[in-house]
């Protein structure tokens, strides 16, 4: 497990699922933890194992500039800087073939998926810059890389993390600060169920068939991911272990992406 101790991390959506795994396992190595997201009251529930003197609840939206540098202000007074950003918070966006993907569907995912990455890491750049150990880990997905029918605006804007997350890596690399993404494969839990359940519909079959069609019978080992091999990735590249390891984009997928 990495050693944490006397670092602050930033996570945006950890309210639930992978962010919520995320600041757990932040905190269970030792780091103060500014947990960000919209539902204050889900972020509550999220810090409850944590002790209160590492833990902040921070309400923010990630598509408004002032939610988000509020959100950096916030963790800075509370805990004299921040060293780690985790840009986890994220929509699934809509299901359906390109014809009938909304401009306003699109917009939506585009703007909580790419824009809250670069707000975020914009308004907390010059506080990971001031740290020893300046850390940005991306929450992407391998639907940025591979095919994913009638998913357009989730896979764009997925991509479009990825390449923030190579050209961040250079723009601050300058002063040692690491930037990843992280690339989970199909995680379980609610969200992945709801789009297994629109799959479903969609193509006319039932539950367990949809998953593994979709997203199972290609993989190596046959199964969906645990938001906690994601957690454990992150901390390791918030980690002096991970001190040389930036402008990656690596994929926790259960085997099933090759680059």
């Amino acid at each position: 497990m990495a050693d944490l101790d006397g670092r602050t991390a930033l996570v945006t959506g950890a309210s639930q699922g992978i962010g919520r795994r995320i600041a757990r396992t932040l905190a269970d190595c030792g780091a103060r933890v500014a947990l960000a997201a919209r539902a204050e009251e889900n972020l509550r529930e999220t810090a409850g194992p944590i002790p209160d003197d590492r833990a902040l609840v921070v309400g923010c939206d990630v598509t408004e500039e002032d939610s988000v540098a509020g959100a950096v202000e916030a963790t800075v007074e509370e805990f004299g800087g921040l060293d780690i950003l985790v840009n986890n918070a994220g929509v699934a966006g809509p299901t359906a073939p390109v014809e009938e993907v909304t401009v306003e569907a699109f917009d939506r995912t585009m703007a909580v998926n790419a824009r809250g990455v670069l707000l975020a890491t914009k308004h907390a750049a010059p506080h990971l810059r001031a740290s020893d150990a300046g850390r940005v880990v991306n929450i992407a997905s391998i639907s940025g890389k591979r095919p994913l029918p009638d998913r357009t605006p989730y896979a764009a804007s997925k991509m479009a993390v990825i390449g923030l997350t190579r050209t961040l890596a250079f723009e601050l690399g300058e002063d040692d600060v690491t930037v990843n993404a992280v690339c989970p494969g199909a995680t379980e839990g609610p969200r992945i169920e709801s789009v297994i359940d629109r799959q479903a519909e969609r193509r006319g079959v039932d539950y367990e068939r949809a998953k593994r069609e979709v997203f199972t019978d290609d993989t190596a080992l046959g199964t969906l991911v645990e938001a906690t091999d994601t957690a454990d990735l992150v901390a390791y590249l918030a980690g002096d272990a991970g001190r040389h390891v930036t402008a990656q984009d690596i994929n926790v997928d259960a085997g099933s992406t090759w680059y």
